[in-house]
């Protein structure tokens, strides 16, 4: 197929109503806005999500949700997995090859008994401790 001669599917395309343009149009004197009102009159629009008086659906829903953009760190205790603490330098590999972490984990806080004491181990500006 050519990319050159593409046309619309027959019938798919409308000319468009062309409005207040004379009597013998069909389409004059109210120009389809039937007589009087607020709707007939130029520069109507109506409230976005406007019911009627209705209470808008928007407002009859309980609002909801809230995420914070401030990412927290992914806690690790120390005294359920002390093969960290037993690891000579602490960075974010060396952690990955004794605990699974999600991929997506940007920084780590090392919590529980005996956290401050390997402040000094951490080579990793991702990773803090407690102490720290």
């Amino acid at each position: 197929m050519s990319l050159h001669n593409l046309s619309n599917a027959q019938g798919s395309t409308h000319k468009s109503k062309r409005v207040g343009r004379g009597q013998g149009s069909g389409m004059g004197k109210t120009a389809t806005r039937g007589h009087k009102g607020q709707k007939a009159r130029t520069g109507y629009k109506r409230k976005r999500g406007f019911e009627g008086g209705q209470q808008p659906i928007q407002r009859r829903l309980p609002k909801v949700g809230f995420r914070s953009r401030v990412e927290k760190p992914y806690v690790i205790n120390i005294e359920r997995i002390p093969a960290i603490a037993q690891l000579e330098e602490i960075t974010l590999e060396t952690i990955l090859s004794v605990h699974k972490i999600k991929g997506q984990t940007k920084r780590v806080k090392l919590i529980g008994k005996g956290a401050r004491d390997l402040a000094d181990k951490i080579k990793d500006e991702r990773i803090t401790t407690s102490g720290k």
